[in-house]
């Protein structure tokens, strides 16, 4: 049952509820006395309550037995149509017992209102004129009502949920597919191009031979795409068994990045704090697809990776000293837009430029108050 503002449809409701007692203690006689008007505003009371049915479903029980029992006491001979509506409501929020004990302790109460009012009720005819007011029947009717409407409600939040994980389930079974077509079509051939360049780069240097720069290229070739295919098998394979890499593993980025010649340097700074998991995972793939694309395209010698933990956001920049210049046009590939599409997805920004002196800046902001 959803609970929130109070919406038109509330109002109209309890309007509607209150103009029918109004109308009902109009027309029935009473006797008249001081009371008259104190009457008039617990009739209004107990029906523009309803209007905070779904926020407050047990205060509105309380309030409108109140003043049911109240406009009794004052004389009022009207039907409790509004604590009805009370039960109804609170029952489908899920406040049975509540429910049961609030129409219990009305069931046993009226008769004692109806006693205390201007008329001379007999102590039979007080408990046949409650039963009007307040039948048990009227009472198991809308307790009834709520509960069917609850279950009929948590049937179907549990239909989507089924819905949401089958969907789940066909998509991880789809990216284990397509993992598994990768690892078979595509790691066999890698794995013979890098072993033949690498024993063909051996043999040469055994021999005194100079190693052609081509071959030197198809090598560190092959080790890249080796890399990238596991990075790209990994991140298919994410699941709650193999939790997807995060800001933990980008030392692990640096030190790899070391091993291929480049300068790498990490620095962390401000105060970690729990970061949500797609801005973690995010981050790490941030940073490794810029220092992959340092190693293709920059022709850098140096680079930095700075992780700053701010009080809301968290800010990745990695810098290079490679060939681009302000004067050059950044090339947006494939890489530069995964990564701008990931940040926008998150709320946050990404700026991808050649830096004034030299070399090139990926700098990513990405908010972590207000990702889910």
């Amino acid at each position: 049952m959803s609970r929130g503002r109070i919406g038109a449809s509330d109002w109209v409701i309890a309007v509607g509820v209150a103009t029918t007692l109004m109308v009902a203690g109009l027309s029935r006689q009473h006797p008249s006395t001081d009371l008259d008007l104190l009457g008039y505003a617990l009739l209004i009371t107990g029906g523009l309550a309803l209007a905070a049915r779904r926020w407050a479903p047990v205060p509105v029980l309380a309030v409108t037995g109140l003043c049911a029992l109240g406009y009794q006491a004052v004389g009022f001979d009207v039907p409790a149509v509004a604590y009805l509506f009370a039960v109804y409501a609170a029952v489908r929020a899920g406040h049975r017992i509540v429910t049961v004990a609030g129409s219990v302790i009305m069931l046993a109460t009226l008769p004692l209102a109806i006693l205390a009012s201007p008329y001379d009720w007999p102590v039979g005819e007080a408990f046949t004129q409650s039963r009007g007011a307040l039948e048990l029947a009227w009472l198991i009717a809308a307790g009834a009502a709520g509960e069917a409407l609850r279950q009929a409600e948590r049937r179907a939040d549990a239909a989507e949920h089924t819905r949401e994980e089958t969907a789940r389930r066909r998509a991880n079974e789809e990216r284990l597919h397509i993992a598994r077509e990768l690892h078979d079509s595509l790691t066999h051939q890698i794995s013979v191009i890098k072993v033949q360049a690498e024993v063909a780069v051996h043999l040469a240097r055994k021999r005194g031979e100079q190693v052609p720069e081509a071959l030197l290229a198809i090598r560190e070739a092959g080790r890249e795409a080796a890399r990238e295919l596991r990075a790209t098998l990994e991140a298919l394979r994410d699941d709650d068994k193999n939790p997807p890499h995060g800001l933990d593993h980008v030392p692990e980025l640096v030190r790899r990045a070391r091993t291929t010649g480049l300068d790498a340097k990490l620095t962390i700074e401000g105060r970690r704090n729990d970061v949500p998991a797609a801005v973690d995972r995010t981050a790490y793939r941030i940073v490794q697809e810029s220092l992959t694309n340092i190693a293709r395209h920059a022709a850098a010698a140096t680079a930095s990776v700075r992780i700053d933990y701010r009080p809301d956001a968290l800010v990745i920049r990695v810098d290079d000293d490679g060939k681009a210049t302000s004067d050059t046009a950044p090339v947006h590939g494939v890489g530069l837009l995964g990564m701008r599409e990931r940040v926008t997805a998150l709320g946050g920004h990404l700026r991808a430029a050649p830096r004034s002196e030299g070399g090139f800046t990926v700098q990513a902001e990405l908010p972590v108050d207000q990702t889910p």
